[in-house]
């Protein structure tokens, strides 16, 4: 009887470390799905980056980056920021208006990420950059850019209109893990 509680014992434990295993890896497999899918939008936005006069296409202000992309019935804009140890999304409404582009763009800079339109794409979030390639080289995307045709008038206040860059590089670090991620954005940039 003591053999067989013994090894009863034994199995119990082999048993539930292959259980535990079992889980953890699916627990990293769906951590990695999630951030596939967080990567593809990604690069599904810059790709569908949609220039106006009336706010940039692209910004990155150090915690947020903004870009303005086509929509099936207009244009939208979309943020990206990492606040907290979370990285989220925020949609805003699709326009066909300069005026409510405009409207969203300052509304984005009060985000605090329980708006209607947000999505927390990952947690464990705990620095990010964004590098813009021009001129055959990557910069911070916080430096001034080639200069665009002037703003049309009525544009946001403070916030120059510049050229796309040719690609973009994102950096996060997730889970004390970085990743990188280049997108390139073609010869005239993604508009």
């Amino acid at each position: 009887m003591l053999m067989m509680a013994i090894l009863a014992t034994i199995t119990w434990q082999g048993l539930d470390s292959i259980l535990r295993a079992r889980d953890g890896s699916k627990a990293a497999l769906d951590r990695t799905a999630r951030l596939a899918t967080v990567v593809v939008q990604w690069e599904q936005d810059l790709q569908a980056l949609y220039e106006t006069q009336a706010v940039p296409a692209l910004h990155f202000d150090g915690r947020t980056v903004r870009m303005t992309r086509r929509a099936e019935a207009g244009v939208t804009l979309v943020a990206w920021s990492l606040r907290s140890g979370l990285w989220q999304r925020w949609v805003g409404p699709t326009t066909t208006r300069l005026a409510d582009l405009q409207e969203s763009w300052v509304s984005s800079q009060g985000l605090l990420g329980n708006e209607p339109g947000h999505l927390t794409l990952a947690e464990g979030a705990s620095e990010w950059q964004i590098y813009f390639h021009r001129g055959g080289a990557w910069t911070n995307a916080q430096s001034t850019g080639d200069a665009a045709a002037p703003a049309a008038p009525g544009g946001v206040r403070g916030v120059a209109v510049e050229a796309l860059p040719t690609a973009v590089r994102l950096v996060v670090t997730l889970e004390g893990k970085t990743l990188t991620r280049d997108i390139a954005l073609g010869p005239a940039g993604g508009g």
